[in-house]
């Protein structure tokens, strides 16, 4: 027997039809973001990226893994590569483990402040280094999340005034050729640790030293194994918040739009909390017994910048890149 349908029979089936598209899209799962770092769940910067979960909760389902306890530090990228995370706390270092040209970016006193080096990469030099990254490296920037300006400390009591003092110290340095040879420049025997090694290689003098801002080593305890800091300046350091060109490439611009907005707020709070305490540890660390002092840092500089300029690795920067960089106000 055959059915017949209505005028109104078909209007509300071709209304369903319609709809059916939009109650699918929206019965689909939220997008999980993985994120992965070695800082400390103490970390300034972990505050800064509750923030960033907190800002996107309504759309994504971000979850941070802290503490190296997914990636140990040095394999992030490569994880962001094989799809086995959606987002990672990349070093400018690791990236110029693939991408030689990128090792300039993570080169001693390269760098005036923190201001600086915010204005070079939200600049034309910005954009080509990220370009690279993302061509190159299947990884999309979305910007450099300062954490602080690198200083040496030292277990051994030994006053440090020029590179020459440092002959024979084993610094800790994260494992790879660009840390390595950061290590070297400032006169030292660089030797690799992991992060979440080193204050147990401090405390055996496994290493005579270490390397990092100020705030980063009163939130790992440093100064209890250690006993003075030297304020070398030697490297304004940030890392690159960064997420995975392929998943970046499946988001409507509205997400795109909301994932830099909770970065960008994530990076400014990070920077001027990481910017304020600097100025506090100094106190601190004098008022825990430590010395705290400034060498010539002039004297670093220019052997940094010697050593730099002679070796394979400023070979493959980009022409003029050290001039350009410098004449960023």
């Amino acid at each position: 027997m055959p059915i017949t349908i209505g005028r109104r029979g078909a209007m509300l089936a071709g209304a369903a039809a319609l709809a059916l598209p939009s109650l699918q899209a929206r019965a689909q799962p939220r997008r999980r973001i993985r994120f992965t770092a070695v800082f400390s769940d103490q970390d300034i910067r972990a505050e800064a990226m509750r923030g960033f979960q907190q800002e996107l909760q309504s759309q994504f389902d971000v979850e941070l893994h802290l503490n190296a306890t997914l990636f140990r530090q040095g394999t992030e990228l490569v994880a962001i590569q094989r799809n086995n995370i959606e987002m990672a706390n990349l070093s400018p270092q690791d990236l110029s483990r693939q991408i030689p040209a990128w090792s300039v970016m993570a080169s001693a006193y390269l760098f005036r402040d923190a201001n600086h080096m915010r204005k070079v990469f939200a600049g034309e030099i910005g954009q080509e280094f990220n370009r690279m990254a993302r061509d190159q490296l299947n990884v999309h920037v979305l910007g450099p999340l300062y954490f602080g300006t690198r200083h040496v400390n030292l277990k051994p009591r030994k006053r440090v005034t020029t590179p020459a003092d440092m002959a024979g110290m084993k610094l800790r340095m994260p494992p790879g050729e660009t840390w390595q040879f950061l290590g070297e420049a400032l006169g030292a025997n660089p030797t690799p640790v992991a992060f979440a090694e080193l204050y147990t290689a401090l405390q055996s003098g496994t290493v005579d030293g270490q390397d990092n801002p100020l705030p980063t080593s009163r939130t790992m305890r440093f100064h209890e194994v250690t006993t003075q800091f030297v304020l070398t300046s030697h490297l304004v350091a940030y890392d690159l918040l960064s997420i995975s060109a392929r998943l970046w490439d499946g988001l409507t611009q509205p997400q795109r739009d909301a994932i830099q907005a909770a970065a960008n707020k994530a990076i400014d709070q990070s920077t001027q909390r990481h910017l304020a305490q600097e100025q506090e540890m100094q106190s601190f660390f004098r008022a825990q017994g430590l010395e705290v002092y400034e060498p010539d840092v002039a004297a670093f500089r220019a052997e940094a910048q010697r050593r730099y300029l002679a070796s394979p690795q400023s070979q493959v920067w980009p022409a003029g890149i050290l001039d350009r960089i410098a004449a960023v106000r």
